[in-house]
């Protein structure tokens, strides 16, 4: 992979640089601001960007608008954000466009740089990777459930794990038959087989409340 990171902190920084490169992945550059990010993805086109969320100059979400910039105007890098913090409204925004190729970690929350390597890969490959808690915070603070109300416990525990970016494959839950769980989720919700199996990506969307 080619990857880009914001991140402040310097340690932080050098770190991740090491531990990826260390994993024989190309850090392209390391910056520590939101304007420095835009311009070396614009320079790079790397498959994936790391982005913190408080990034200067006023700390707050800098990284995040950054972030949507990033999503617009360079669509076939994937963005994973990884912070501390939690914002919501910015993060709602940032799936709006669609949850492929889009992450969003929590750095006291990544058990294991393995963890971490395997989110950043399925991000870059058009994947999703979302911390449980995200996605929590993000479906409490949603309006639009259309749809869901309609879900047993057992399919919203599966929709929640899909929304995590799990396959099929990696879907534990107790009761088993998950195939049957995501098949009955589609139909609840509307989603019909397309060419291009879209369905979990607008499912997803519908959970965290976004528009699809």
């Amino acid at each position: 992979m080619r990857v880009v990171i914001a991140e402040d902190a310097a340690l932080l920084r050098e770190g991740l640089t090491r531990l990826l490169e260390d994993r024989g992945h190309t850090i392209c550059a390391a910056v520590s601001d939101g304007d420095a990010l835009l311009a070396v993805v614009a320079e790079h086109r790397p498959d994936v960007a790391v982005v913190d969320i408080r990034m200067p100059p006023t700390h707050t979400d800098e990284g995040l608008r950054a972030a949507l910039k990033l999503r617009s105007d360079f669509p076939g890098t994937g963005v994973l954000v990884f912070s501390q913090y939690i914002e919501t409204s910015y993060s709602a925004q940032l799936l709006e466009g669609g949850a492929a190729g889009v992450g969003y970690l929590l750095k006291d929350r990544v058990a294991n740089v393995a963890e971490f390597s395997a989110a950043l890969q399925r991000v870059a490959d058009g994947g999703t990777a979302l911390d449980p808690e995200v996605v929590s915070q993000l479906f409490r603070a949603s309006r639009q459930r259309g749809g869901l109300s309609t879900l047993t416990p057992r399919e919203r525990q599966v929709l929640a794990l899909m929304a995590e970016g799990r396959s099929n494959a990696e879907l534990v839950v107790s009761g088993g038959a998950v195939e049957k769980h995501v098949a009955s989720i589609f139909t609840k919700l509307g989603l019909p087989p397309d060419e291009s199996d879209n369905r979990r990506v607008l499912a997803v969307l519908r959970y965290l409340g976004s528009p699809a």
